[in-house]
């Protein structure tokens, strides 16, 4: 494994959100002096928060999988999770509802899932399934410790024995393909391989390896902190700061230092220069390339990006009896909606949405007798699209969201709202996001493990990269685990 050459006691991490603050807590476990320098005034970055009258929204992630990572982290400096984060496993974990009128609850419990499907899809799709929450453990017991969990230098580091393994399983085969092995019913093939968009690909494109999005989701469980999923990073930032992290927030970095190939330091917005031996840096990676540091990014420019996508955040007087916490309504078109967002750039015609209420779990994210609403509906990033969100596309498309919903059940959804707040692929980029996307590069195979960029800068070896552009990648199970890998880049031990 490469590492940082040279003294490695001062390091600045550029950005807290959950990837910086997660390298910052491994670097205070390893002894280092670590100052963190944060240009809003909270941690979280992309997993921020957003306050209106009353209402208090996530701003990024909603999905919370695999807190054993956290756990981890935070161990890492003699904490108890719990006592930090109050976690609720959510039952179900999703539910799904579909054109005909049928619903499925996602349920971790394999046993009781097995039921819930046999009862929608009958019992032949019910054994599929099992079948392939089998097939699914065994991919992210083979993945997670040889490609996810560590540091890549080169293509040489995939060659193992779990690698030929992995191809025997069909890893390397097309996830709609290997998910349509188990499964017969439209509805349970969806369910199982629409989490292929969080790889910023279609189903019928992405590899099968990625069907440990939908373990992950579907079966080893979905949590909500109470309080919201910003809850985590601010924790984190507690726990950081309590184990002797400097946290500046209100600090914009304005640039990365160098002399004689190495970065000697960062300056800030007011001039200050903030001196270090190691600079970690947490913003989108083509931007931090673009913004803060010198030379060529001839690599980057070759980026294929994930699409992006548009959310309302919604505070409203209604409360729907048929939905639950999360909720995936599907369309009644397929793979022309994606061929629509990925390869046209265009909005889907027939969107298939994502509606969290987080309300329904925790009263305290809204006013009394109030319930909040989150709702994604994928969308072209602005590479791929021309579509002028600043002069009318956003409240145009915000009421057709509206429409839909009504549409599709959420009688009186728009009379009942309170306050509303779009936030279209423009808004992504004006927060920092390469083409206007939250989710960084799409994970082709030439954009995932050793191919993906990577964590340590190919000129300046103290510059670290971490967070969901560069490996392993994008989500929060793996950005939290891009903290540990630029930690070990750092330390030169790996744990």
């Amino acid at each position: 494994m490469r590492s940082v050459t040279g003294p490695t006691r001062r390091v600045v991490v550029v950005g807290a959100g959950l990837g910086g603050l997660a390298c910052a807590i491994r670097l205070a476990a390893a002894g280092r002096e670590v100052t963190v320098l944060e240009r809003e005034a909270y941690p979280g970055g992309r997993a921020g928060r957003l306050s209106l009258d009353g209402y208090e929204f996530d701003t990024g992630p909603t999905v919370l999988t695999m807190p054993d990572l956290l756990a981890d982290l935070v161990g890492s400096v003699g904490e108890e999770l719990d006592d930090w984060i109050t976690l609720n496993r959510l039952d179900p974990a999703y539910r799904a509802h579909f054109p005909d009128g049928s619903t499925l609850d996602v349920i971790s419990d394999t046993a009781r899932m097995a039921g819930e499907v046999s009862r929608v899809c009958g019992p032949r799709e019910a054994d599929g399934y099992l079948r392939f929450v089998d097939y699914t453990r065994e991919l992210w017991r083979l993945e997670r410790d040889d490609f996810i969990d560590r540091n890549l230098d080169t293509p040489r580091d995939l060659v193992t024995a779990n690698l030929l393994r992995l191809v025997a399983m069909g890893g390397f085969r097309r996830l709609q393909t290997k998910v349509d092995q188990f499964f017969r019913d439209g509805r349970t093939r969806r369910i199982f391989s629409f989490q292929a968009m969080y790889a910023g690909l279609a189903p019928r494109d992405a590899l099968a390896l990625y069907a440990v999005i939908a373990y992950l989701d579907t079966v080893a469980g979905v949590y909500y902190p109470a309080g919201g999923v910003h809850a985590v990073p601010k924790a984190l930032a507690g726990i950081a700061e309590k184990h002797g992290v400097t946290i500046k927030y209100d600090t914009r970095v304005t640039g990365v230092v160098t002399r004689a190939g190495r970065a000697t330091g960062v300056t800030v917005s007011d001039g200050e220069f903030v001196p270090a031996d190691v600079v970690v840096l947490n913003p989108d990676l083509p931007i931090a390339y673009r913004d803060l540091l010198p030379g060529p990014r001839r690599r980057l420019s070759r980026l294929r990006h994930s699409p992006s996508a548009v959310v309302l955040h919604i505070g409203s007087m209604q409360a729907y009896q048929r939905i639950s916490h999360h909720n995936v309504h599907f369309g009644r078109a397929w793979e022309r909606t994606f061929d629509e967002v990925i390869r046209h750039g265009r909005l889907m015609s027939d969107p298939s949405l994502l509606v969290t209420n987080p309300s329904r779990s925790d009263p305290s994210v809204a006013p009394a007798g109030r319930h909040t609403y989150y709702v994604l509906a994928p969308a072209p990033n602005l590479a791929r699209s021309a579509i002028d969100w600043r002069g009318g596309a956003a409240e145009s498309y915000r009421d057709e969201l509206i429409g839909t919903l009504e549409q599709r059940g959420y009688r009186g959804f728009g009379d009942g709202i309170e306050v509303c707040h779009t936030v279209t692929p423009a808004d992504w980029a004006d927060a920092g996001m390469a083409a206007g996307t939250p989710f960084a590069a799409a994970h082709t195979l030439r954009q995932t493990g050793p191919f993906r960029p990577g964590n340590l800068h190919p000129a300046l070896d103290n510059v670290v990269f971490v967070g969901s552009g560069t490996q392993p990648g994008v989500g929060v199970p793996m950005v939290v685990i891009s903290g540990r890998l630029a930690a070990e880049r750092i330390t030169g031990v790996t744990s």
